[in-house]
């Protein structure tokens, strides 16, 4: 087991430029398998969890070729259907979270699919009702293996056939599956209350490229009218909004000034004024964000002068995946803010390790924590702590970086599965981590 070893206290400067997105890339790799065209894929984040996928996607039999750094050529015209039935392939696919999203392109390509539970983080309850009832309505038919702890999918002899739903939850994973399996359905498929991030956008317009027929794009409403078959196609993966509020959490509490380089600002939503609502100032310069040093940070109030919330919603609402970082930010502060996770229960249970490091925070309940700004009156004690999932993992990096003293963080494959080359970069900015 990996582990960075982080000598705290030492400010950043300098520029950094955000990898591709990883949550994106998961959707668009999976996608390759509607088509035995070539898909072109530029900005591809090569990190643990996509590396994973592409292996995957080669076992498969798809033709994988590395174009250049973060350019990938796939082509899918040979898959082995015996051997994504096998217990070998499912036991893979329920160890890799994103690999729930190869069921749709399989079930509109081939007629069948296994969806096995989904791995990944420890972060709670991952519920699948939403692909799989969003199949059923395509016409597909399911059945749950105990032994093999997957639904068996099957679609109608005549193929999958366009319907109208209505999502059950705005799933991102949900929308993504559901909308790549309607594309090859026949006639047209209503997806009401669909996922609208960008990741979803940016999967829907590589869809257009490849020759589907998508209406509503970027709203909870999309049409879709089935075709016979797709080409290939090329894209270009946004920046990942997760590691660019990452960047500027960082920044934030160790003090540092920096400048996080071609953001794509329009897609991170309300990301920017978040941190906004714990008096982190942010400069847009062209698409670049400026993050100042600060001596000190104040959050917000309400209007009414109640204690702020910040919490996680769908989108265009905060991402439950930045709440983690959002929280150790909010610990030298002055003031105080009501985290609340809603989405998952498990989250913001690393808080004990921030507790340990001198942080001032009570945990409501699986699902809130209040944190209380000591306001720089002292530092986070450094510590040794365990990263739990890949968003606590940062949040806990960003904590040792900041923290007096050297800290050890284990199971950082965690956080390898986000963040690309995370100790390499942070050192090039005046970071001291060590990776052993």
């Amino acid at each position: 087991m990996a582990s960075f070893i982080v000598e705290g206290g030492h400010k950043l400067s300098g520029e950094i430029q955000p990898q591709g997105a990883k949550n994106e890339a998961l959707q668009i790799l999976s996608a390759v398998l509607l088509t035995s065209g070539e898909v072109v894929v530029h900005n591809i984040p090569e990190i643990l969890d996509i590396k994973n996928l592409i292996l995957m996607l080669e076992g498969m039999g798809v033709k994988v070729r590395r174009i250049a750094k973060g350019s990938w050529s796939f082509q899918a015209d040979a898959v082995n259907e015996e051997y994504v039935g096998s217990d070998e392939f499912i036991a893979k696919c329920a160890a890799l979270r994103g690999s729930v999203m190869i069921a749709g392109p399989l079930l509109a390509r081939f007629g069948h699919a296994w969806f096995p539970k989904p791995g990944g983080d420890k972060i709670g309850r991952r519920r699948v009702d939403t692909h799989i009832l969003g199949f059923s309505h395509l016409g597909a038919s399911y059945e749950y293996d105990p032994s093999r702890k997957a639904f068996r999918l099957e679609a109608p002899k005549d193929g999958l056939k366009g319907s109208y739903m209505l999502l059950d939850e705005a799933s991102v994973t949900g929308t993504a599956n559901i909308l790549m399996a309607s594309v090859l359905a026949a006639g047209q498929t209503t997806i009401f209350n669909a996922a609208c991030e960008p990741y979803v956008q940016q999967l829907s317009k590589l869809l257009v490229a490849m020759g589907a027929k998508i209406d509503g794009i970027g709203s909870n409403l999309l049409r879709i009218t089935g075709v016979e078959s797709l080409h290939g196609a090329t894209h270009t993966i946004l920046p990942d909004m997760l590691e660019v509020g990452s960047f500027i959490g960082m920044a934030a509490l160790t003090q540092s000034d920096i400048t996080i380089k071609n953001v794509s600002y329009e897609n991170l939503g309300i990301i920017p004024d978040s941190f906004r609502k714990l008096g982190v100032n942010l400069e847009l310069i062209g698409d670049d964000i400026h993050v100042p040093a600060q001596e000190s940070y104040v959050i917000d109030s309400f209007l009414d002068g109640s204690i702020m919330t910040i919490a996680d919603a769908i989108w265009p609402g905060l991402t439950p995946d930045l709440l983690s970082v959002m929280l150790v930010v909010a610990t030298p502060c002055r003031g105080s803010v009501l985290i609340h996770q809603k989405m998952f229960e498990s989250r913001l249970f690393f808080v004990d390790k921030l507790i340990d490091m001198g942080a001032q925070i009570i945990l409501c309940d699986p699902h809130r924590a209040v944190v209380i700004g000591h306001d720089h009156r002292f530092s986070l004690k450094a510590g040794k702590m365990l990263s739990p999932d890949i968003r606590a993992g940062i949040a806990l990096l960003i904590a040792a970086m900041s923290a007096k003293g050297t800290s050890v963080i284990d199971n950082i494959d965690q956080i390898d599965r986000g963040y690309e080359d995370i100790d390499l970069r942070l050192n090039a900015l005046g970071a001291r981590i060590t990776r052993v």
